[in-house]
């Protein structure tokens, strides 16, 4: 492909990504506004402040550190 190949092309899905934007923006002007109430209880879920048994975390891996009993190479 040629340098104008290739700026034809990025015009092409530049025009197309402003479209889809101008399109998402009407749909969003057409949409409920969404309420500052509070929220609804039906879809609230409770967390109990009680802590969680640790044989649920036996055998983890600290996300990003790896596992406990080995090293970084």
């Amino acid at each position: 492909m040629s340098l104008q190949d290739d700026l034809s092309a990025v015009r092409r899905n530049l025009d197309e990504l402003t479209r889809k934007v101008e399109q998402l923006e009407r749909q969003a002007k057409r949409q409920k506004p969404m309420s500052s109430g509070a929220p609804d209880p039906s879809r609230m879920v409770s967390i109990p402040d009680a802590p969680y048994d640790n044989a649920l975390w036996t055998d983890t891996d600290d996300e990003g550190l790896g596992a406990r009993d080995r090293h970084a190479p």
